[in-house]
C-alpha cells in the first residue's frame, strides 16, 4: 500500500490538517485492540473522503464496510444537518466497538449502523445517494456497483477503496489470485460504463471515484 517515498508521505501528512479528537483516539485504538488495523482509512484519506463530503454536502450517505468506523465519521463530516450515513458492515464482533465511537460523536443521531450482508441489505433501502464508499469484501465490487448504481443521484459520487491492491492490479495476476482479478475488472467495469465518469487516484491503496452522469 505504500507507493510514495516515505519522507513524501510524511511532508504530506505534516501538511494536512490533523484528525479530531476522537478520530485520533479511534485510530490509536484501533491499532491497540483490533486486528489487521491497516484496514483503517487513516488521517491522509480520512482528510480525502471529508474534503469530497464537504464539497458534495450529501444528503445521504452509503457506506459498504465499516470496519471501525473511522471512514463513516469522516464521510459524515460534510453531511447535510438533516442528512443520514447508513454503514453496513458484517463482523459482529466490532459492532459494540464501533457503535461507541458513533455514539460519542455529533452524528449519533444520524449514523444508521447495520450489521449483515450489503448484497441483502441494499436492495431493501429506498433512498437515494449522494455518496458512496465502497469499501468491503473485494469479490464483490462489481456486485455492489451494481446494486447502487440506480440508487445514486446523478451528479452523485461512488468511491471505492484498495482498487489497485497493493499494486498487484499492474502485474501478471496468479490464477488463484481472486482478489487481484476482482480489482482489476472492476476498474475495467467502471472505465467502460459510460453511466459514469471516473478518475483512479494513486492514493494509499488506491481509490477509484466515479460520478454519475
Amino acid at each position: 500500500m505504500d507507493f510514495i517515498p516515505p519522507h513524501i508521505d510524511e511532508f504530506s501528512e505534516a501538511h494536512t490538517t490533523p484528525e479530531n479528537a476522537l478520530l485520533y483516539d479511534l485510530n490509536r485504538q484501533t491499532h491497540i485492540q483490533i486486528m489487521i488495523p491497516r484496514m483503517l482509512s487513516g488521517h491522509m484519506q480520512g482528510r480525502i473522503l471529508s474534503l469530497f463530503s464537504h464539497m458534495t454536502k450529501p444528503k445521504n450517505i452509503l457506506e459498504i464496510g465499516t470496519y471501525t468506523g473511522y471512514s463513516a465519521l469522516c464521510l459524515a463530516e460534510g453531511m447535510q444537518e438533516d442528512g443520514k450515513l447508513i454503514t453496513i458492515d458484517k463482523n459482529e464482533e466490532l459492532e459494540e466497538f464501533t457503535q461507541s465511537y458513533f455514539d460519542n460523536s455529533e452524528f449519533q443521531h444520524q449514523i444508521d449502523f447495520r450489521i449483515g450482508n450489503a448484497l441483502e441489505i441494499i436492495p431493501e433501502i429506498e433512498l437515494k445517494f449522494d455518496l458512496i464508499f465502497i469499501d468491503a469484501d473485494k469479490i464483490n465490487y462489481s456486485n455492489y456497483f451494481d446494486l447502487v448504481i440506480n440508487k445514486t443521484t446523478k451528479g452523485g459520487y461512488i468511491i471505492a477503496d484498495n482498487v489497485l491492491w497493493s499494486g498487484k492490479v499492474a502485474e501478471p495476476i496468479a490464477a488463484n489470485d481472486k482478489d487481484t482479478q476482482a480489482m482489476v475488472d472492476y476498474c475495467k467495469k467502471i472505465q467502460n460504463d459510460e453511466r459514469v465518469e471516473n478518475i483512479l487516484m494513486p492514493v494509499r491503496d488506491g481509490l477509484m471515484i466515479a460520478r454519475k452522469l
